[in-house]
């Protein structure tokens, strides 16, 4: 391995430069480059969260020890490392936030792409640049980054998009993440904390793109709506829209009915790319998904949870020795390198591999049976009938019922590397209700085991809702299931299947421990809550010879 550039320049700055747009409205950045005569590649990092907050002096506890100060959006790269290795460091605001113009129109604002667009052929012709542009940054940047090339401006060169998200399965269930995001949630140590983004001035899409009189009509609908009252801090931004128009959107419109969502054509990221996260929250799948569907020189790192920091100074080493080969045309050997450098939890080393899923994976089912267990041989005529639960909603008790289905300890370590699903057979005796399905390690002690301390025990907490089990077949693989944008509720009392993606996995689980599965329809711990029913509901699980619910593992021999 060849080291990248090394830090030779002192640091000048000007501060906020605007940038006219193509309708006029002008985005504000700051330029962090060289002190010296000539021209250099530069790195742009656009987002919502604020500029100046990413140089921020902070220093702070890591998320991992529950930090009370840990502040998730300092996510723009650290002008001090990167400046003196020769790199021009550009970090803006998004139309509609900080320092900037404009107004932002929702999630998936439509101006965001060509804007980057504009920005990176502005920044080509200063005269401090030498024409070589990439794009840098985590999770907001991230995708920021994707969103842009898509666009394919002519002298963006490279990107760098780590914990990056792509397409969302519609798995109907609405989580308060992007009011957790808009807001912020200081000295508050649950998911997504931190001072969140610095809206100037954003509207909600609905109310941009309905009338007046539609979008009261949709408003007083949903105002109605028992399960969202039950959520009287929900109820409370659908009423005010204003308080979090993005989060708005989503409660006003859960059925995609007036924003349907459109897959991202990846196949126009033109660009090499270098990818990847922490084998937590779900950053597994972003980044392979994006490494599976671009056709260009490209990346993925996964790294072990809870090292990915902020502020974002991870990862820098490997920034600069991608962009060098990109930017500068320096030979720093990455390329010779395997495409994809994995971290393996429970064994706690790296692995080298050249595809996802790994082409030595053995799809290995684990059904549920009788007397709560999990086994690898199919249920028989002893597995007749079904595990039940009844769930009172929140306003009722604190108590979260499940079921929970468990392995006999393992005989040997058993090495789970790749997408997973969870595919089961169940009824209830209401029309709707949400599915949350954990995966969990238990010791030879009944513990679970820690995967980022000091309190994350789940492999995998995801979700969907009954009504939206509807299978999009030409999307779906049966380890990456892939749901329909449509509603159909639920005959009380009928059995269907549903399949939920589980969050993919790089992961031994040793000899002597167990495997559970746990399904459950509410929040297990408060913190990052979800829109879930205000209905008593009787759960019933089956796995009968008919019905053979399991758990699909990518083993590796």
């Amino acid at each position: 391995m060849t080291q990248g550039s090394q830090p030779i320049y002192k640091i000048k700055v000007d501060k906020n430069i605007y940038v006219t747009m193509r309708d006029g409205v002008r985005l504000a950045v700051d330029v962090y480059r060289p002190d010296a005569e000539g021209k250099f590649p530069a790195l742009l990092g656009m987002s919502a969260y604020g500029k100046d907050l990413q140089v921020l002096p902070l220093i702070t506890q890591r998320k991992a020890a529950g930090s009370l100060l840990w502040d998730g959006p300092i996510e723009a790269g650290d002008p001090e490392y990167i400046v003196p290795r020769g790199y021009v460091h550009v970090i803006g605001d998004v139309r509609g936030s900080g320092d900037s113009e404009g107004e932002h129109i929702g999630r998936a604002d439509p101006n965001e792409a060509p804007d980057g667009y504009t920005l990176i052929e502005w920044i080509a012709q200063q005269p401090w640049c030498d024409g070589n542009v990439g794009m840098l940054g985590i999770s907001y940047y991230a995708m920021y980054q994707v969103k842009v090339a898509m666009e394919q401006p002519p002298h963006l060169k490279a990107i760098f998009p780590f914990e990056v998200h792509v397409d969302a399965d519609p798995t109907g269930v609405i989580g308060q993440g992007s009011w957790r995001i808009y807001s912020g949630r200081p000295m508050d140590p649950g998911p997504n904390n931190g001072s969140g983004m610095a809206p100037k001035n954003y509207v909600s899409a609905l109310q941009k793109n309905l009338s007046k009189e539609e979008f009261e009509e949709l408003q007083q609908e949903r105002l109605k709506d028992p399960d969202l009252i039950q959520y009287s801090y929900f109820w409370s931004v659908a009423r005010y829209p204003f308080k979090c128009p993005i989060f708005a959107d989503e409660l006003l419109d859960p059925d995609g009915k007036y924003q349907k969502s459109q897959p991202m054509q990846l196949q126009k990221v033109k660009v090499p790319a270098f990818t990847g996260g922490p084998l937590t929250s779900g950053w597994i799948d972003g980044a392979l998904e994006l490494f599976n569907r671009i056709n260009v020189p490209k990346k993925v790192l996964m790294v072990p949870p809870g090292t990915v920091d902020r502020p974002w100074r991870t990862q820098h080493e490997e920034l600069i020795r991608w962009m060098d080969h990109w930017l500068k045309g320096i030979d720093t050997g990455m390329m010779d390198e395997p495409p994809i450098k994995l971290f393996v939890t429970g064994a706690n080393q790296w692995r080298y591999e050249q595809e996802w899923p790994l082409p030595t994976t053995k799809w290995t089912k684990f059904y549920l049976r009788t007397w709560n267990r999990l086994l690898d041989e199919e249920p028989d005529a002893d597995d007749s009938e079904p595990d039940c639960f009844i769930q009172e909603p929140l306003s009722m008790t604190t108590e979260v019922k499940s079921v929970k289905y468990t392995t006999p300890p393992l005989p040997q370590d058993m090495t789970v590397i790749g997408p997973m699903a969870f595919n089961f057979y169940a009824a209830i005796d209401q029309d709707d209700t949400c599915w949350n399905i954990r995966l969990r390690e238990l010791d030879e002690y009944g513990n679970a085991v820690l995967v980022s301390p000091p309190q994350q025990t789940d492999l995998a907490d995801c979700w969907l809702r009954a009504s939206r089990r509807t299978l999009d077949e030409s999307n779906s693989k049966p380890w990456r299931p892939w749901h329909q944008l449509k509603k159909e509720l639920a005959k009380p009392g009928q059995i269907y299947e549903y399949n939920v993606g589980l969050e993919g996995i790089s992961h031994v689980f040793k000899a002597g421990h167990r495997i559970v599965v746990e399904i459950c329809c509410l929040d297990t711990v408060p913190g990052h809550m979800h829109l879930c029913s205000s209905k008593t509901t009787l759960h019933k699980i089956y796995h009968t010879p008919e019905y053979q619910s399991h758990l699909l593992l990518p083993v590796i021999p």
